[in-house]
Parts: C-alpha cells; structure tokens; sequence
C-alpha cells in the first residue's frame, strides 16, 4: 500500500512501505531493499504526493479530526518544521537501521518502533482490545508511542495535517518526486483571477499561483473544492484537465 498503513492492523491487507522498508535494511543478510525502493520510485513518479492527499489513511485519520468545530491554527509560522521530515526519512528510515545493529548484525525499524503513531493507532490498540495477553505485554513504549499519538490527535484539531507535514518520512519520499511524478498541479493562466480562494484550500495563506508544484504536500481536494466553478487548475500533465 502507497501510504502510511500499518501491517500490524488486523484488518491490513498490504504492508507498509516505511515498515517493509526497515524490515530489509534491518536485517542481517541485506543492507538495502531495492524492490521496495523501486515500487516507491515508480508510485511518487507515477502520481507524486497526490498519494498523500487522497489515499494515505492516516492522511484521511487527520482530516477528519482537522474539521472539528474549534478554533483553528495556520502553520504559516511553523514553515522551518516542514525540513524535520526529512532528517526522520534519512536517520530513522535509513540510517538507524542499517548501522545501529545488535550483535547479530540486525537492526530495530526505528521509526516504526520509536515514533509512527499509526501503529498504535491501528495495530496495538485493536490487538490491546481484543487480547488479553497482548494488553498485559503493554509498558513505557506503548506509553511513549500513545502519547504520540495523542499529541497528534491534539494537533490535527487545531493544525492541518501536522504529522504529514511535519514528521511523516513517506510524504519526504514522495516530495523528493513530486516536481517529476505526471500527476502535476498547474495553473491556468487564462482562468485564474487572483481571486486568493486557492489560499484557503491549502490551509497556510500561502496562494497556489505563487507556487504551483512545490515538494511539499498541498491538500489537493481541498484546493481544488475551493476554486470557483470553472477556474480549476488542477490537472494531469499528460491528459485532459480534471472536471468539476
């Protein structure tokens, strides 16, 4: 699955990118994993962070939280934690796991273990419900990893998407892609009236015709909902504009 989904779910039907990822690099026989590697390639080549916007569940998970009926933050200030994500993808993803290793040449899926609070979310609080050995196992880093998770909860009311900004390493990936992936945000010189309406879909104040194609994630159905009938810039690069 594309997006950040936890294989621990017990209703998963795909592994997690990140977590399949760590699990190679982790291991004792091989020190980088190229299939996985290549299939993240070909997705954020293929739709960029388009994935992020529409299919990540624990994208969906944020949104609905965000649109809670209470007072609402802008990020507008918090620009500088955007590079944060970044240093989670190369020291957490990749380094961590490939040099931090026991005696018996293995190393821990630092990110999944340490900080992806989709794990709790979908894979240890179901088990914990459900099973009552597994809810007796539970110490300090299910403790940790929950108040992550509550830390993110809090902040998706208040802030759009915070974790995907912020810390989440396969959006950093798919950024990484975005300026090459076919799914591309362009605008229409010729219908767009600087009305600033797109400023409001993106959550920031920042206007989409001042930057149309940037590496981080726009809220893409967001931007495109806010647009007068008409005037929608959103569109494949290699087809037809995207219909209202």
């Amino acid at each position: 699955m594309p997006g950040l989904n936890c294989y621990s779910c017990p209703g998963a039907a795909g592994a997690c990118p990140v977590g399949a990822f760590q699990a190679v690099v982790g291991s004792s026989k091989f020190r980088f994993s190229y299939y996985i590697t290549g299939i993240l390639i070909l997705f954020g080549v293929l739709l960029g962070r388009f994935i992020c916007g529409f299919l990540c569940p624990f994208g969906w998970f944020q949104e609905l939280l965000h649109k809670i009926p209470l007072p609402k933050l802008s990020t507008k200030k918090l620009k500088p934690l955007r590079y944060l994500k970044y240093a989670v993808l190369l020291v957490m993803v990749v380094l961590l796991p490939l040099l931090a290793v026991n005696e018996l040449g293995m190393g821990d899926p630092f990110f999944c273990k340490y900080l992806c609070p989709q794990g709790v979310l979908e894979g240890a609080i179901p088990l914990s419900l459900t099973n009552a050995g597994i809810r007796a196992a539970l110490g300090k880093l299910f403790t940790w990893k929950a108040c992550i998770l509550l830390a993110v909860i809090v902040g998706s009311v208040v802030f759009y998407r915070p974790f995907c900004k912020w810390l989440c390493p396969l959006g950093a990936f798919y950024a990484l892609l975005n300026k090459v992936s076919l799914f591309q945000m362009r605008v229409d010189t010729h219908k767009c009236v600087s009305c600033g309406a797109c400023a409001k879909g993106l959550q920031d104040g920042r206007r989409h015709y001042q930057d149309p194609q940037p590496r981080r994630m726009y809220p893409l159905r967001d931007v495109h909902e806010s647009l007068p009938y008409g005037r929608h810039p959103v569109q494949v690069r290699v087809g037809r504009p995207i219909k209202h």
